[in-house]
């Protein structure tokens, strides 16, 4: 339906809930929200004034409406939701987000159990902990429980082989159970009191371990009286730095600081009634411009993806859909979820610190960005460019020898590092060692979809990959996007410059590939490390001169090309490393076709091991279960050549 009437348009809509998506003259997807009454919400954005400036840009650029009635405002939200994820529309608050978080697991069915960090599905049987909002934040509590509780923490594998104490025993960080030197009693009640200590059991777990100190100091078991002492203090002493509420349970505390430029939400996770840490978001700004606005939309994202929701969330500011998003939370979690505002006691002086901590942030954030625009500037003053450049790619390349080559792109623009832009490409069927040919590669298959009109996926994958992008199938319930439409928004942008980590030969290389893909109008900037390959002494070849340029090692603009260089150099390095231990790490078998990996276990089963299968002959190999001959002959031919 299009916005030329709004009159008549107002009048077709339904006053049920559903969601309604906003388009441009491509239909491209702007704004998608979610209505309690479809009529009355599309008429709010019509108004003669009161419109923020955000809502006053989108209503100029939109051209249409599409709506979806739902039979409920819960499943509006849902499914808003869903599409916000799928369709990124630029002009919702948009939650960049971490794929998952960390856990401190607990195993269970052993006699040592083992207390370690985990990340990903919880399949294993046992306890977890957590999620934690950093990696550091786990290694942090696994490093108190081995001073306090002396809990094994090392792979199965490693506990099983040890016919002495490892190194954590002698520091005393473990009671040395590999070996037997604690009975299976005392460390089960070890690992109970560990657990008691996650769950924020530590004020009860004080008062136990007294009452055990006196009981062995009565017995004149001076040194288990002393060791639980030791523990009491250190117990105490983290009791000190965190606020412990009586409440116990699980809470996160929520706190957001806005300007109109950006927004900063810290998030605060209440585990067992202790402190685990804080994690901060900058969502992409969008048409919603007040506090309770982006922390409305910044809840549904962040709970309704599959996240472990607790039974209290603490909000700084209040919202408007506070009893929506109660129902939609306590549906998904299937328990109550309550959403509270101005708290009393310590959940009162966690959002405090968590306000604060958001301020801080915002500021730091901001003064960032000023500082990333100011370098975009003095680059476009140093190298004489006709205006400020607003995307930059870096291409590296990266190898052992000529083993496993691979080739970065990173991005950058006026607000920092575009990871989610950043690729990675597997360089194949080149001479070992041809730097010329891989960037060749490289930017070949980066640009050529750009110009042909492909869909360009982002990621950080290979040039083949066959991810999925943001959009590609189905975007959600009662929409389907037009291919045009997916198309235009996927579509890889060119870059106003392009840095080649390289000198002249990788230069003429890279204009001879934007030459052939007709987009020679790009920028193109070599980058050589000096003389003395120290750090200030870059040469920059221009596209279309010959001589090099050298910038003053105080030069903003210089700082800018390294910093972007460094990122380039490091994607490339961590992309190499990976192939190459996973190319020295895999056997021959596994690269022959038709060996999968029930005949990969028959073949070592059969002969005891992959030397033992190198040197069986064909009819050896034949013998195997689900081995014919002709895959024998393969087998062998891997191992022994074709000859």
């Amino acid at each position: 339906m299009t916005i030329e009437h709004p009159k008549a348009l107002i009048m077709s809509l339904p006053p049920k809930p559903g969601i309604y998506r906003m388009l441009d003259a491509k239909g491209e997807v702007l704004y998608v929200g979610k209505a309690h009454n479809l009529r009355k919400r599309v008429q709010s954005y019509f108004r003669a004034s009161g419109l923020a400036a955000r809502v006053m840009l989108l209503m100029q650029q939109a051209q249409n409406i599409e709506i979806t009635v739902t039979h409920t405002e819960t499943e509006a939200l849902l499914l808003e939701n869903n599409l916000i994820k799928t369709l990124h529309p630029r002009f919702n608050i948009l939650l960049r987000d971490d794929k998952s978080y960390p856990w401190i697991y607990v195993s269970e069915g052993q006699e040592y159990p083992r207390i370690g960090f985990h990340r990903g599905a919880r399949r294993e049987k046992g306890r977890y902990f957590g999620p934690y909002p950093s990696s550091y934040g786990v290694r942090e509590t696994l490093n108190l429980l081995q001073k306090i509780f002396r809990v094994r923490q090392c792979q199965d594998s490693f506990f099983r082989n040890r016919s002495r104490p490892c190194l954590q025993y002698q520091i005393k960080r473990c009671s040395g159970p590999c070996v037997g030197l604690v009975t299976p009693e005392r460390y089960a009640a070890d690992v109970q009191q560990a657990v008691m200590f996650m769950e924020g059991k530590s004020q009860t777990l004080v008062r136990d371990s007294i009452k055990q100190m006196e009981q062995a100091s009565d017995k004149q078991d001076y040194e288990t009286a002393a060791l639980l002492r030791d523990r009491i203090a250190m117990l105490k002493r983290i009791q000190e730095k965190q606020y412990i509420t009586g409440e116990g349970g699980d809470a996160d505390v929520m706190a957001i600081d806005a300007t109109p430029e950006a927004a900063c939400i810290v998030v605060t996770w209440i585990r067992g009634g202790q402190n685990l840490g804080s994690k901060t978001f900058f969502p992409r700004m969008g048409a919603e411009s007040t506090p309770w606005e982006m922390l409305d939309a910044f809840l549904a994202q962040y709970y309704l993806s599959g996240r472990t929701i607790p039974a209290r969330i603490y909000l700084s500011e209040a919202i408007v859909e506070r009893k929506l998003l109660e129902r939609a939370f306590s549906e998904q979690a299937g328990k109550k979820i309550t959403l509270t505002v101005k708290p009393r006691g310590a959940p009162r002086r966690w959002i405090q610190m968590a306000k604060f901590n958001a301020t801080d942030a915002l500021r730091r954030h901001l003064a960032g960005k000023v500082d990333m625009q100011g370098r975009f500037e003095a680059l476009r003053d140093a190298l004489q460019l006709e205006s400020t450049p607003e995307r930059i790619e870096c291409f590296d390349i990266s190898h052992t020898m000529g083993e496993a080559t691979t080739a970065s792109c990173v991005v950058f623009d006026i607000n920092g590092p575009v990871k989610s832009d950043y690729r990675r490409f597997n360089i194949e069927g080149i001479e070992p060692g041809d730097d010329y040919g891989a960037m060749t590669q490289a930017l070949t298959r980066r640009y050529r979809k750009v110009k042909e009109g492909e869909p360009e996926i982002s990621g950080t994958s290979s040039g083949r990959s066959g991810r999925r992008a943001p959009g590609q199938g189905s975007p959600g319930r009662g929409l389907t996007e037009s291919s045009e439409s997916r198309q235009g928004r996927l579509a890889a942008k060119v870059p106003d410059l392009i840095l080649i980590d390289g000198g002249k030969g990788q230069l003429g290389v890279a204009e001879g590939v934007m030459q052939e893909l007709q987009l020679a109008d790009v920028k193109l900037v070599g980058v050589a490390k000096g003389r003395e390959r120290k750090p200030g002494l870059e040469q920059l070849f221009l596209s279309a001169t010959g001589r090099p340029t050298i910038l003053p090692p105080t030069s903003a603009g210089l700082h800018l090309i390294q910093q972007i260089r460094d990122e380039a150099h490091r994607f490339a390095i961590a992309g190499h490393r990976a192939r190459r231990g996973k190319a020295r790490t895999s056997s021959p078998i596994e690269r022959i076709p038709g060996i999968g990996g029930k005949r990969r276990q028959a073949l070592l089963k059969n002969f005891g091991g992959l030397r033992e299968v190198a040197r069986a002959g064909v009819e050896d190999l034949a013998r195997v279960p689900g081995i014919s001959p002709q895959l024998a002959q393969k087998i062998y031919d891997a191992f022994h050549g074709e000859e």
